[in-house]
């Protein structure tokens, strides 16, 4: 070979390069995680996780009497394993997949015992182009999974057996929880819809009808509610409306504790209860601006919204309290924190801060006179004011969001995909249909939630029984269920 062969092949290699180049420019490259979104999103996963161990057992542990006390922990904390065992099962795949046929009600099986996902896997947020590792995702979603069946306990606390809760949470979270997150959240990310929307409008006019059809196709692989364009930051729906309407069809359908209105049932240690909300509180952070996804200026709102909202909340219980009942209580101020969380959870990323107050005002008002008026005159037994705090929390949250997302009231806005593909930009605020797609998703989950957990209740009850015996009930369920004391005198 001379050195004019030689030649002839450098410029053939060379011009085959830059081919090969430009058509590697023309392709953009996949995604990566940022490692500060990744952190930010493990932290946050640890702090959902410290909400609920220690933090809502010790807060529920310290309003029941201290013959209960360990019940309360067991029960958290057994739940909290036994759901994230479901999740990695099956609960992520029926939430977070396409469900063929029932797709708008429920995902599939295709990451059953998560086939498929590994190290290398990553979910989308809400930003083109911005992805985050699907493990982590998975974590993150499973602490919601977790903290919602747990919040039910505290309606029906001192009463129910060890095994009909164990076997009613399995086949709730089964049948309500893993709908409920998939019709609310699941849809087919930014990235997805962005890139038909660019199709379509890159299209020529016989390629237009085609274009289209993509492009429906993937606003159509999403949950029901999500098409309602309903607005969920992170779990009015899903989490406090679903887990509080459970809650109070329990305390009914379990029935009153004995003595309930003629004996004494006061928390026996309000210590232990506000160590257990402010710890609510500070998982919180995790619970509401990891719901964003990515650390960005949209987690920096969620994080403020749930600093104000709180504390407004707490404002309004207490000084309503003061007003109705002459004294300022602790475990008021308290509960009204913990209304404020609930309110503030679906409006987290797309309410401003004066709203959010506004919203923690309503709801620490509201859910005052819901835990001791509404619940005094209906005579239901509802222990830790599940439905007081959790379920009118949540609507009243719910609802507002409609409202405070409008950025005429400081609020974000309706994010829009298609408008400009590939951008996230707001869409037209109308009132009317962002109010009536709040009710509408409210008015759902107060149906399939309370039916479908009255259901589970009775299936439960015939299989095993609700409630454990007079007897045991009067000994307490830390000796009788668990053969251990919280307290050793």
């Amino acid at each position: 070979m001379n050195f004019k062969t030689l030649s002839r092949a450098g410029l053939v290699g060379l011009a085959l390069a830059g081919v090969a180049s430009a058509a590697l420019a023309q392709t953009p490259a996949a995604p990566v995680p940022n490692k500060g979104d990744v952190a930010f999103m493990m932290s946050s996963t640890v702090l959902v996780l410290l909400m609920t161990i220690p933090g809502l057992a010790l807060f529920y542990g310290g309003l029941v009497r201290s013959k209960n006390m360990l019940s309360v922990l067991t029960q958290v904390f057994a739940i909290t394993c036994v759901v994230a065992l479901l999740w990695v099962f099956y609960g992520y795949s029926l939430a977070f997949t396409n469900g063929g046929g029932l797709n708008d009600f429920v995902g599939g099986f295709s990451k059953a015992f998560l086939r498929g996902v590994d190290a290398t896997t990553v979910a989308a947020t809400f930003s083109n182009g911005v992805v985050i590792p699907e493990l982590v995702y998975i974590c993150f979603q499973m602490t919601f999974a977790c903290i919602t069946p747990a919040l039910i306990v505290g309606a029906f606390a001192e009463r129910m057996k060890f095994s009909a809760l164990l076997l009613f949470m399995v086949l709730w979270v089964t049948f309500i929880y893993f709908p409920m997150a998939h019709m609310v959240w699941y849809w087919g990310g930014p990235d997805a819809v962005g890139g038909a929307a660019k199709a379509l409008a890159e299209a020529g006019a016989d390629g237009k009808a085609a274009a289209q059809a993509a492009l429906d196709a993937v606003n159509a692989d999403a949950g029901m509610l999500f098409k309602w364009g309903a607005l969920d930051f992170a779990g009015g729906t899903v989490v406090h409306i679903n887990a509080g309407i459970a809650g109070l069809v329990g305390c009914i359908l379990i029935g009153k504790r004995i003595g309930f209105g003629k004996e004494l049932m006061a928390p026996h240690s309000l210590t232990m209860t506000l160590i257990g909300g402010a710890l609510l509180w500070v998982g919180w952070f995790g619970f509401n601006a990891g719901s964003n996804l990515e650390a960005n200026g949209t987690a920096a709102l969620a994080m403020m919204n749930t600093f104000v909202a709180t504390a407004a909340a707490a404002v309004a219980w207490l000084f309503t309290e003061w007003a109705v009942k002459g004294k300022p209580s602790m475990l008021g101020m308290v509960s009204g924190a913990v209304a404020g969380l609930v309110a503030v959870t679906p409006a987290a990323g797309f309410a401003g801060p004066m709203g959010s107050i506004i919203l923690g005002l309503i709801a620490g008002t509201v859910c005052f006179f819901f835990c001791s008026t509404v619940k005094n005159a209906l005579g239901y037994d509802d222990s830790l004011d599940v439905f007081g705090v959790h379920c009118v929390g949540g609507i009243i949250g719910a609802i507002g969001t409609g409202v405070l997302v409008n950025t005429a009231l400081g609020g974000a806005g309706i994010p829009d995909y298609s408008s400009k593909p590939g951008e996230l930009v707001t869409a037209a605020y109308e009132f009317g249909p962002a109010v009536m797609a709040q009710v509408k998703a409210v008015l759902f989950t107060l149906v399939f939630s309370g039916v479908g957990s009255a259901i589970i209740y009775k299936i439960v009850d015939v299989v095993i029984g609700l409630r454990v015996t007079t007897d045991q009930e009067r000994e307490g369920l830390d000796i009788a269920e668990h053969g251990e004391r919280a307290y050793h005198d």
